[in-house]
């Protein structure tokens, strides 16, 4: 019996779909994403309509795409794996000729009523691809040479046009998790080693091309690498988004200032402060209680979708599962260490909590397909 055959049998259908969701899961998505309009409310001076009424909305339709998502087949979804990846290396390429400018980076496709960012749907389709393709291989060829090269090049290929945006955070969180998703299919350990080798040796190479016609990075992100080492060499300059976000930080204590009482957000010393660093104003409103319950109700998420992958027997949807959780996970603590000064400042949002039309949407349709795998996992 063929593992469509089995599936049309063995799980529910209709209505029963619904209950047969991961509904412990939903909830602690619309929970996060609730802390995130709540703060987003508090960032806007208690102006509800400016950041937190049109994420409310976004979401709202996010969640409907999730249970849509949800309801139908994932072998379905594994057929369009390709597809899906091809579609978002060509809108990679459109952004190249036709991508909106914000902030010096060239990042979005204006789609009249949102701004596409078409890299935030790559972490995705990239997940999607490595893993119908560990799927079609045989577990015996997993670790051979001439199979593992094309796996790469799906990782690199994104990566690279990522990077003329530019754009080093998705960059590094692609390889990362592209990295990752190929571990848990059992690439053997030697091939990360080596990757890892070459790592200190890149790292060696732009510091040591610095200043010259050759150098691997901007002056900008050379500037984040000089910030992250030394935040006080510039206070006021470089230095001044890390040093404020660790006052905010340090202020809030145990228990915070109180609601909409943060004075670094509320005085506007806090950049970016309903984005990447938003988690600073969690921070200091609610204290380190605030701040460890977000982290708890992510590693929940976490926790939930790596039990669901456990008992899912069909690979595609294992690593389906897992790599989107990889994914999810890096988002969150790539994030909370930048702001907290343990990682440079790359421009990471914080999951379900930044404001960002893109990331939400998109990420809630990747929990849409973890929740199609769950509800029509073979039972």
């Amino acid at each position: 019996m063929s593992y469509l055959e089995y599936t049309v049998k063995h799980v529910p259908s209709g209505p029963r779909k619904f209950l047969h969701l991961n509904w412990p899961l939903a909830i602690l998505l619309a929970t996060a994403s609730g802390i995130g309009f709540l703060m987003l409310f508090s960032v806007a001076g208690g102006n509800f309509s400016v950041w937190a009424e049109p994420q409310a909305k976004r979401f709202a339709v996010g969640f409907i795409l999730m249970l849509s998502v949800a309801m139908i087949p994932i072998w379905f979804w594994r057929s369009l794996a390709a597809v899906a990846y091809g579609g978002s290396v060509l809108l990679l390429l459109g952004v190249e000729f036709f991508g909106s400018v914000g902030m010096g980076a060239q990042r979005w496709i204006d789609l009249g009523f949102m701004r596409l960012q078409p890299s935030e749907l790559m972490k995705i389709t990239l997940v999607m691809a490595l893993a119908a393709y560990y799927d079609a291989l045989p577990t015996t060829k997993t670790s051979r040479p001439f199979w593992v090269v094309l796996p790469i090049a799906l990782i690199l290929v994104p990566t690279a046009l990522v990077l003329r945006q530019p754009d080093l955070g998705t960059s590094i969180l692609l390889v990362t998790a592209g990295g990752g998703l190929m571990f848990l299919a059992g690439v053997h350990w030697a091939y990360f080693v080596a990757v890892i080798a070459s790592g200190v040796g890149l790292i060696t190479a732009v510091f040591q091309f610095r200043g010259t016609p050759w150098q691997l990075l901007k002056d900008y992100q050379y500037s984040r690498i000089d910030t992250f080492l030394d935040p006080s060499q510039d206070p006021l300059g470089a230095g001044y988004h890390i040093t404020q976000s660790k006052i905010a930080l340090g202020s809030g204590g145990w228990t915070g200032r109180g609601f909409m009482q943060g004075t670094q957000s509320r005085l506007n010393f806090l950049p970016e402060k309903h984005t990447d660093f938003i988690f600073t104003t969690l921070a200091e409103e609610f204290g380190f209680m605030g701040g460890f319950t977000l982290l708890l109700i992510y590693t929940l998420i976490i926790v939930f979708c790596v039990s669901s992958a456990l008992v899912n027997r069909d690979r595609f949807s294992n690593l389906l599962i897992l790599g989107i959780a990889l994914n999810f996970f890096l988002f969150f603590a790539v994030n909370m260490s930048m702001v907290m000064g343990l990682a440079p400042v790359v421009g990471v949002p914080l999951p379900l909590v930044s404001y960002g039309g893109s990331a939400m949407m998109v990420l809630l349709v990747a929990f849409g397909l973890v929740q199609s795998a769950h509800v029509h996992r073979p039972r």
